[in-house]
């Protein structure tokens, strides 16, 4: 199952999708950081891998600025409409918000502001550079891949249901092939407006009254003023140690908190010493994310809404309270029922030749988001709304102008204060669980990036429309690992890798003589490529 893995002294770029990778090295390649080559690379994805992310999506940036030597982040996730509030769903007598349509598309796509402001701050090339390729891709088209077909398929009902997805993605009838060339003109138009009028394009000029006019036509609720007031924020990165290793995250309204949350759970064991294919450290893995899920349901929203404990949640102390709790009881199965939450998204990672190191992800929420879109924008509208909670008694309650609770977590780890590991992946609520499997797999195992991200990974869990959570494995396991989980009382169900259930995960590693190894998951359409 493994790709092969690339090493080099000078930069190195790993996406989940080969055009985006080739994308970031052309920027390289022309004099541009690893900044101006994450944006490249988040607009090509927009356009190549239309099913996990967009420009009516959202971005989180993890960075590491070489010439200063700090760490810092940008939070790119959008907020709620000002008339989006329980009362409203209530009153069209719903208990929910829907998860797909109109009605779940309520937050401003914050990923075009992402990129700007990025840029604004850290960008060496032209803006409108920056955008040529995903244009280029947009209007000539490109060959649609496996996974691309994949979620095609599973979501045909959706696609057929719109007018301009059914258009985009089907032929005489039937949904195009793996291989065919898909065009898409109208993302092309959209994208020239971004290239020529930059960020004022998306949140006051022409294409914001076209979304919006187009939203208010069917009903939606995002205004105007929703776009105009909006705007992303750099914020102060989460860390803990790990072994000697300084863990990075996203703070909230990212769920980032709860990686860091299990490793330092983790320091209390000697994780080399249990074998990484046993049935023990599957057990393991699935009582340490409950801990830490338990506190992630119970606070995890926009914090300028609600006060989230995090010093407290991510204290030595607190992780000894709950390592103890799970320590008493070594073989017991403990109970936590998280809400099922939407897995799909696209992780990416560059370092370029004087250090600088992004690492980055983007998403709809779901798979092709809300699967609307407003007019001839081009443009699939998240969906990320949805996740808010109608119960007042929620962290997470849906109130006007807030960011949900967010999946989105780009990781770094640094060694002496320098980058040493760039790595996240898709998956919803299986994100810091992967994490914790490459985290691991690296750091205790002693794998190469590689050979960490190939491993069989495992998602602990509540799947849609399913009434209770289960421990989802890869069947590339000894059958005795299910039968003992079974046997302590896990529901196991195995699951093919290839499914989308497990996602797609990049990752980089830089070693002591300044080599950069990269990996690209080979679950999906990803490559690796440094020199």
């Amino acid at each position: 199952m493994l790709n092969i893995m690339p090493r080099a002294e000078r930069a190195m770029i790993a996406t989940p999708h080969y055009l985006a990778s080739s994308v970031g090295s052309a920027i390289l390649q022309q004099g541009g950081n690893a900044f101006d080559a994450a944006i490249a690379i988040s607009a090509t994805l927009g356009v190549v891998y239309p099913h996990m992310t967009g420009l009516g999506g959202d971005a989180f940036f993890l960075m590491h600025e070489a010439a200063t030597g700090t760490y810092t982040g940008f939070n790119g996730s959008g907020k709620s409409a000002a008339k989006a509030t329980p009362d409203f769903y209530r009153e069209q007598g719903m208990d929910q918000i829907p998860q797909r349509g109109i009605l779940s598309a309520i937050t401003v796509p914050g990923m075009v502001d992402a990129w700007w402001q990025v840029w604004e701050k850290h960008g060496k090339l032209p803006w409108a550079k920056l955008l040529d390729a995903a244009i280029g891709y947009a209007e000539k088209g490109f060959p649609i891949s496996r996974n691309l077909l994949f979620w095609m398929r599973k979501d045909e009902p959706f696609i057929r249901a719109s007018v301009q997805l059914s258009a985009l993605y089907m032929r005489d009838g039937e949904l195009m092939k793996e291989g065919d060339r898909l065009i898409q003109s109208d993302m092309a138009r959209t994208l020239r407006l971004v290239q020529q009028e930059g960020r004022d394009a998306f949140y006051s000029g022409s294409l914001m009254q076209a979304i919006v006019d187009n939203m208010k036509l069917d009903s939606g609720l995002l205004t105007e003023e929703d776009f105009r007031s909006f705007t992303g924020e750099w914020v102060e990165l989460l860390s803990t140690t790990y072994r000697g290793y300084d863990i990075y995250q996203m703070p909230p309204n990212s769920q980032g908190f709860t990686a860091l949350m299990m490793m330092n759970m983790l320091e209390h064991v000697d994780m080399a010493s249990v074998p990484r294919a046993s049935a023990n450290f599957y057990h393991l893995m699935s009582e340490v994310i409950k801990k830490a899920f338990k506190d992630r349901d119970r606070y995890l929203t926009d914090p300028h809404f609600r006060e989230i404990p995090l010093q407290r949640l991510l204290s030595k102390s607190y992780a000894q309270e709950l390592w103890s709790e799970i320590q008493a009881n070594p073989l017991k199965v403990s109970e936590h029922l998280s809400p099922a939450i939407g897995q799909d998204t696209a992780y990416a990672a560059v370092v370029d030749e004087e250090g600088n190191s992004v690492s980055f992800i983007q998403s709809l929420y779901f798979d092709f988001g809300a699967a609307y879109v407003p007019g001839d924008t081009g443009i699939i509208m998240q969906n990320r709304g949805s996740f808010f909670s109608l119960d007042p008694a929620c962290a997470n309650v849906l109130e006007p102008r807030k960011r949900s609770f967010h999946t989105l977590m780009p990781a770094m780890v640094s060694k002496a204060g320098k980058p040493y590991m760039l790595f996240g992946t898709q998956g919803g609520e299986g994100q810091p669980q992967t994490q914790l499997s490459i985290l691991t797999g690296v750091l205790d195992y002693g794998l190469s990036i590689q050979e960490a991200i190939a491993l069989p990974r495992w998602v602990y869990g509540r799947t849609w429309g399913e009434d209770g959570d289960a421990l989802k494995l890869e069947h590339r396991l000894e059958p005795e690992v299910y039968t003992n989980l079974k046997q302590w009382g896990h529901r196991v169900e195995p699951v093919k890798s290839w499914d989308g259930i497990m996602g797609q995960a990049q990752g980089i590693v830089i070693d002591e003589q300044g080599f950069m190894s990269g990996a690209a998951d080979p679950r999906g359409d990803g490559l690796a490529i440094g020199w």
